[in-house]
């Protein structure tokens, strides 16, 4: 399998970029089922809009500024090109970290409970990032090392670990997983807290695949943030597991 390349279409002389279309899908998705999942947890559906239009720019500054942050070296000479996100460069834990910290303000703000919220809007995330991978793959780009697997991807010439689409199947899994779960939940967080489980499991052996990752000196950053994302989780899930038996008995 070869990438037919990052365009999809010209109009009007401006290419139009597979990557563009597929994050703008993915934010559509993420919008319809949160809503969808916002009535099931007895909140305002009309709040996911409001949470949009603040929390999808913030979120996409935030991947942009954390790409940017590991790769000064080459934007440093030309900061224009900080801007300039058609060829891809966007990071997803710093979309989240900016996303969520702006959903915080929101849902103070709108006086949403910010965990019930959260449980509600992780599955469109999820989903999300399901689409929105595929994004690499037209660029050709955040793929793995060389394999010989039938399913490997060629680029120049090399076929190479699809990373985009692991991971891009591990979360359509864990968009079903996690509404199946959302919609029969124990505790408030806890849909939210397996995902950060979850994703981080997979991001943290997906990364070690890949050969474009962001380093913190001689670590993959990807993996150092998903191992301590895993642990406060996990830790965070025990505790309120433990409080939500107590109160069932």
């Amino acid at each position: 399998m070869t990438s037919p390349g990052p365009i999809a279409f010209t109009i009007f002389g401006i290419d139009i970029r597979w990557y563009g279309i597929l994050i703008a899908t993915g934010i559509v998705a993420a919008i319809l089922v949160s809503s969808y999942r916002f009535k099931k947890h007895n909140l305002n559906s009309e709040d996911v809009m409001d949470l949009a239009i603040i929390c999808i720019p913030a979120g996409i500054i935030g991947a942009r500024l954390y790409y940017v942050a590991f790769e000064w070296e080459n934007y440093s000479g030309n900061l224009l090109n900080i801007f300039n996100t058609r060829l891809g460069g966007l990071a997803v834990h710093g979309g989240l970290i900016l996303g969520i910290a702006s959903a915080v303000f929101v849902c103070k703000h709108k006086k949403i409970p910010f965990p019930d919220g959260l449980d509600a809007t992780v599955c469109g995330i999820v989903l999300a990032q399901s689409i929105g991978r595929w994004g690499n793959f037209f660029n050709s780009e955040a793929h793995g090392g060389p394999t010989d697997l039938p399913w490997g991807i060629q680029v120049k010439g090399t076929y190479v670990h699809p990373t985009f689409l692991y991971e891009s199947l591990w979360c359509l899994i864990l968009f079903f997983v996690l509404s199946h779960i959302d919609s029969n939940r124990k505790f408030i967080g806890q849909t939210s807290l397996l995902y950060g489980i979850l994703y981080s499991a997979e991001r943290f052996f997906v990364e070690g695949l890949r050969t474009d990752s962001l380093m913190i000196g001689p670590f993959r950053q990807a993996q150092v943030l998903s191992a301590g994302v895993i642990i406060v989780c996990l830790i965070l899930y025990v505790i309120l597991y433990k409080k939500s038996r107590q109160f069932s008995k």
